[in-house]
């Protein structure tokens, strides 16, 4: 099966980005290099393509009702241009994925906007469409995907950048959306991301994606930054630090338990509901290694010699200048302080859980 291309593939190729297969997406990991990308989101202005994410749109009478029992959190708090993280999850309170969920503007066509992960639009929309009909629940739902560009435009200089190309974006409070004119260009500006820095999100036309991205005077960053970023700030990674087939793991096991409104009848809300009185008995911590090495995604970890638990990510930290990580350990292992030792090629390195994020903005 051919990747599937973002509309600004033809303009990363010709900037000679390496490109890689993400979700079944071609997609940038690098322009320059990752720590380049990486240290400009940190101190600058960074802008990411972020087109491989999904967009589905869901309108009709019965759209509320849809989006509450099919997410883990309470979509009537929201009002019009609000967004909220959430999780998507089976009967066993499993995650299928993570996603922003977004109350649209009332100029908008639909009422809501969620953002799947990479390669799970077309799942994640024949999962609404089935449990539409078999709830006999009168809503649309459109996989709007291909007709969506997307740009992150991340770091302490992101919004004075956006103040150049449109109207006050300062004045967007945290995860809510506005519409903008972006460089004469519609766009649906939110105040969310995915690095731990302030900065925006902007959705637009895939038409317009070109003029976007040119507009946005700031370093192109690839996925490769996007992952030590997100990693840094403690953030999942899904397909990664969970995946519903090789790893399934819950939102009280992931560490966000706060997207979870036991108050509302989602898919997976009974089971969650017995986690949530019986407590885990494995929990996702962050981790630094104590010596030379990098703990890599499936490297195991040990206490006292026997394995305990898998590294889930790992990277070198460019903010901070460690080898930092993410793994699952049972809950008695859980606490700040607790040594670990992370099996690096077969050698025991030492390292000791801390508190997450590893890093956080000022």
């Amino acid at each position: 099966m051919s990747l599937r291309t973002p509309p600004l593939g033809e303009v990363h190729a010709d900037a000679d980005a390496k490109l890689t297969e993400f979700g079944g997406w071609e997609m940038p990991v690098e322009f320059d290099s990752i720590r380049e990308e990486h240290e400009a989101v940190r101190t600058a202005a960074g802008k990411f393509d972020v087109s491989h994410m999904g967009e589905i749109e869901v309108s009709g009478p019965d759209a509320t009702e849809l989006m509450n029992r099919l997410t883990s959190n309470d979509v009537t708090e929201l009002g019009s241009g609000d967004a909220q993280y959430s999780t998507i999850t089976d009967e066993n309170g499993d995650i299928i994925d993570d996603t922003v969920v977004y109350r649209l503007p009332a100029r908008d066509d639909a009422d809501y906007l969620f953002i799947p992960n990479a390669g799970h639009d077309g799942q994640l929309y024949d999962r609404w469409t089935d449990h539409a009909e078999a709830w006999d629940l009168d809503a649309t739902i459109e996989n709007a995907t291909t007709e969506y560009g997307m740009i992150a435009v991340q770091g302490p200089d992101a919004l004075p950048l956006l103040a150049d190309l449109c109207e006050n974006p300062s004045d967007i409070a945290r995860f809510t959306a506005e519409h903008r004119d972006v460089a004469g260009t519609d766009c649906l500006v939110a105040r969310t991301g995915y690095t731990g820095e302030d900065g925006v999100e902007l959705l637009f036309a895939a038409d317009d994606s070109e003029a976007v991205w040119s507009a946005l005077d700031c370093q192109p960053c690839g996925l490769g930054s996007r992952d030590t970023l997100r990693l840094e700030a403690g953030f999942l990674l899904s397909g990664q630090d969970f995946d519903i087939e090789e790893n399934p793991r819950n939102p009280y096991e992931t560490g966000i338990s706060f997207v979870v409104d036991l108050e509302t009848e989602f898919v997976g809300r009974d089971a969650l509901a017995e986690v949530d009185e019986q407590g885990v008995d494995e929990t996702l911590v962050g981790f630094r290694l104590q010596e030379r090495g990098i703990a890599r995604h499936g490297y195991e970890i040990a206490v006292d010699g026997e394995t305990v638990g898998e590294v889930t990510s790992g990277t070198m930290s460019p903010t901070l200048g460690d080898a930092i990580g993410l793994g699952y350990v049972p809950v008695e292992y859980a606490n700040p302080g607790t040594e670990l030792a992370v099996l690096v090629r077969g050698r025991e390195k030492q390292a000791e859980v801390v508190s997450l994020p590893f890093y956080e903005r000022e």
